[in-house]
């Protein structure tokens, strides 16, 4: 009884989304005179646009959650971590609509390619750091992106057109099944939230943060820190396969834009603006991303990208530790702001 208590205690903000998001779409369908049994059977339009939006805000988010697990905990910047979505995604329409393999077939391949990606980034792992990290990372996923991009692949990607019309069982068709769809993407995002909270409260994660911090001191402590970049590799690796997955079954058609490094730049936008290492920032960013996006492309139209840079912009200079990182200081810090945005448009002698 004691230990369902503190876990109550310890994670009622997620529960407490959870309950939330479950209740969204009843309580949306008042506004335009839809019964919870016409939710309940997929009718209703405001209520079927909201859950929409919510599964693009849930894949976001698990994919950020990724992110954070493998830059924000460990301090591992990949700029090649849209690989792991896209290989999903691919994969995915590849084996629905080509192989025309059974659902749970394609889960099992995904998760096992997700697996074979995280060995091969992780090769490198004890031969290179920091920037060259980085940059080889980047490398392997650009390899990808000119595969998928290749006009001999075109019959399994659609080389630059994308891959379009992926059959998408009926048990869990967005069109026909949308609240179930919202109902998974939901839960999926949950029970990855609470397993990470308790990786990075574990005895491993705890050292994943010291290699955060300092490397070299964890190695002088005994521990073999490329084992534990591997294994925060291939959490990593699998959670970004699944939001790719879900991608797949949501999007009418497959873009090869999310194989580039644009993809994995939203990532660490959705992980600055929520908050760097707080994994509930990669929540509270997705949602601030998407709906900020949704908001000025309805009202201001190809003027939309510009905004949001220099709101971007604005936002790291003012909020340096994202919405929760300030949050959890209390304290904005609005003085160094000024200062370096002064300093940006200030002329040098």
């Amino acid at each position: 009884m004691k230990n369902n208590s503190s876990f109550l205690t310890k994670n009622r903000g997620i529960l407490i989304f959870f309950a939330v998001m479950l209740l969204a779409p009843f309580l949306i369908g008042l506004f335009e005179g839809s019964t919870p049994l016409m939710i309940w059977g997929n009718q209703g339009s405001l209520s079927k646009f909201i859950e929409g939006l919510g599964i693009e805000i849930f894949i976001l988010a698990l994919f950020a959650l990724s992110f954070d697990l493998l830059f924000g905990i460990t301090g591992l910047l990949s700029f090649g971590h849209a690989m792991f979505f896209a290989v999903a995604a691919y994969l995915t329409g590849i084996a629905l609509k080509t192989l025309a393999m059974p659902f749970w077939g394609v889960v099992l391949l995904v998760l096992l390619a997700a697996i074979v990606q995280a060995l091969l980034f992780s090769l490198v792992l004890p031969r290179v750091k920091g920037i060259t990290f980085t940059l080889v990372s980047l490398g392997l996923a650009s390899v990808f992106h000119i595969i998928v991009m290749s006009s001999d692949m075109i019959n399994l990607t659609g080389a630059d057109v994308g891959l379009q019309g992926v059959p998408v069982p009926a048990f869990i068709s967005p069109v026909t099944e949308r609240l179930r769809f919202y109902v998974i993407a939901l839960t999926l995002l949950v029970v990855t939230y609470l397993f990470y909270r308790r990786f990075v409260a574990s005895p491993t994660g705890r050292v994943c943060v010291a290699i955060r911090e300092n490397e070299d001191r964890a190695k002088m402590l005994g521990y073999n820190t490329t084992i534990f970049k591997v294994v925060v590799m291939i959490i990593s690796s699998l959670t970004a396969a699944t939001a790719g997955m879900l991608h797949a079954l949501y999007q009418p058609s497959i873009s090869p834009s999310i194989a580039d490094l644009g993809f994995t730049v939203t990532g660490l936008l959705i992980v600055l603006i929520g908050g760097v290492g707080t994994l509930s920032g990669a929540i509270v960013g997705a949602f601030a991303f998407r709906l900020l996006d949704f908001t000025l492309r309805r009202f201001m139209g190809e003027s939309a990208s510009f905004i949001t840079g220099a709101i971007y912009v604005i936002f790291v200079l003012f909020v340096p530790y994202g919405i929760v990182g300030t949050m959890r200081m209390r304290q904005l810090r609005t003085k160094p702001g000024w200062q370096r945005l002064l300093g940006m448009v200030k002329p040098k002698n």
